[in-house]
């Protein structure tokens, strides 16, 4: 009998990678990504850890990268929602200050 690979070890990895740059839009994507690969490769280790002469290697490193990636951008995107909602907070109780940042920067 042959090793077969993880079922979610592929996916975990793409979503993993594809959480990261995700972050930029506003946190959102990337905490969604990020939470499902994160997800997904924590429960093909744990597969792995029970059965490991079932699955080959390769697929357990693709889950853990994917976990780890998730991991990366699920703080990333969490840290990135607290600015963006620190800067509407700042805007909405000091408009002047506000707005004199901006007409500095043009």
């Amino acid at each position: 009998m042959g090793h077969q690979n993880l079922p979610n070890a592929t996916a975990a990895l793409v979503l993993g990678i594809i959480a990261i740059p995700a972050c930029c839009f506003y946190g959102i994507f990337g905490l969604i990504f990020g939470i499902i690969a994160w997800i997904l490769g924590a429960g093909d280790m744990k597969k792995y850890e029970l059965n490991p002469t079932f699955y080959t290697e390769s697929s357990y490193k693709n889950a853990k990268a994917g976990k780890i990636c998730g991991m990366i951008a699920t703080i990333l995107s969490l840290v990135f929602i607290v600015l963006v909602i620190l800067v509407i907070m700042g805007a909405i109780t000091h408009p002047a200050a506000y707005d004199e940042f901006f007409k500095g920067i043009h």
